[in-house]
This record gives C-alpha cells, structure tokens and sequence, in this order.
C-alpha cells in the first residue's frame, strides 16, 4: 500500500469503518522469526458501537468486558476509558469522541492483541491515544503515550506478552489514521537494538452490511485464527527460544 505524503497523520476516516489489509510480525532477535497474514479490523466510535440484528449480529459483536476495568463501574468503555486517562492527568472532556481500534466477537469470540483509543476534540485533534494490550493468558494492559506532531511515540514495555519476552525493553510507535490508511507499528528496543517489529496496515472501508459480509466470509473467524496462529507460531519458537517467567500482573494497569 502506498503512502500519500501530503496526508497528516491523523484525520480520521468516517465510521464504523473495516479496516481491511495485514498484519506482519518479525523477530529479530535472538533468531528470526517472521509471518504476516491478511486481517481486517473494526475502527468504531465507542459511543455508536455497532448494534446489528440477525446473522450480522454474530460476527460483529462488542461488550465492554473485553476492554480496559470490563465496565465495572458502568459508562461501558467509554467510561473506563474517562477514568484511565483521569487517573494519569487527562481529563475526557463531554464533546470528544474516541475512537476505538479493535476486533469485534465472532460468534461470541474476541481476541484483540492490541487495541488502540484515539481521543478526538470537536475539531478532531488527538487529546490522548491508549494503547491496550492483551495477551494469551487472559491479562491486558493499557498505556497512555504521548504522540507528536508525525504520530511517533514511545513508552517503556511493561507488561509480559510473550513467554520468549520479558518485560524488559522500549516500544517505538508509529501511528497513521487518515480516510486513505490506517497504520500501527510498534517496534521493541532492548540495548539499543531492534527485538521485534509488529505492524498492522490497512485501508478503512464503509463498515456496510454488505462489506461485514464479504469481510467475514473472507477472513473466516478472525479471532479464533489470530489466537490459533499464535500458539503455533509459539510452538516454533518453543523449540528455539527459553521461555521467561511471568510476573503477576496488576489489574490497575488497565483502571
């Protein structure tokens, strides 16, 4: 996919959008270890989630327990999100909207290794971008990163993802959200090399009944195949790579 130079890093597309294009993984670091496949996301306003009927209903699903507190103290995501960000110093004002990057459930399935907010003012200037991370033990974590003028951010690693990985290191973020492309790459850093890349890229389309569909028909049950690519890509780096021990990690990263 092409870049359009002349385009800012951040203008959002319309919504609710399918974000349709890949995601590509590469390990540097101690061995290399690469994949990429093709995907879609949902890029959504959390105050007009999607609420289809019928068949649409069970590939397009969204419920605030598969993101940051899971709604505990009501306002849905939107609300955990107001008190995440009040919590570091950022108040969520009335008249901003978020937008959420995510996977929707697929028959009653979500996995989402990494979801990103944008928190939008009435003239649609990033107040805040959240970044939640999820993993395969059923943990997540969210970072409040502080993006420039470009979309560039960085923040130090913080939570176990991967067993091959602990949680030592400095993520390198790169961020686009235009009507033309939207793009999240992280890179991880450890004594000033690159570990790991990991880039989603995709052009957002009109999130139509029609596209839903073709989309899903297209990439079949896309979180069960994201987590089922997961372990076995983590079976190849088993044999590899010695697996780090995992800390306990506190709910608060997410409140």
């Amino acid at each position: 996919m092409s870049s359009r130079p002349s385009d800012p890093p951040f203008e959002p597309p319309p919504v609710p959008a399918l974000v349709v294009g890949t995601v590509a993984h590469t390990r540097h670091r101690p061995v290399h270890h690469a994949f990429r496949y093709r995907t879609y996301q949902w890029l959504v306003d959390v105050d007009e989630l999607p609420q289809h009927q019928g068949p649409l209903r069970w590939i397009s699903g969204f419920d605030a327990a598969d993101h940051l507190d899971s709604g505990r103290l009501g306002g849905g995501i939107r609300g955990d999100l107001e008190r995440f960000l009040a919590h570091r110093g950022v108040q969520l004002r009335p008249t901003d909207r978020v937008l959420m990057l995510a996977n929707a459930r697929v028959l009653g399935y979500v996995f989402d290794p990494l979801t990103v907010f944008w928190c939008l003012d009435p003239d649609d200037g990033v107040r805040a971008v959240v970044f939640e991370v999820h993993n395969t033990y059923g943990e997540r974590h969210a970072y409040l990163l502080d993006v420039d003028g470009t979309g560039r951010s960085g923040m130090d690693k913080a939570f176990y993802v991967s067993p091959f990985n602990d949680t030592r290191g400095r993520y390198a973020v790169s961020l686009r959200l235009t009507p033309h492309r939207v793009v999240v790459s992280v890179g991880l850093d450890r004594d000033d090399e690159r570990v790991l890349t990991a880039v989603t890229d995709g052009v957002p389309e009109p999130a139509t009944g029609r596209g839903i569909r073709r989309a899903a028909l297209r990439h079949a049950f896309m979180p069960q195949v994201v987590t089922l690519l997961i372990r076995l890509h983590g079976l190849r780096l088993w044999r590899k790579l010695p697996i780090q021990d995992r800390p306990t990690h506190p709910k608060e990263a997410v409140r």
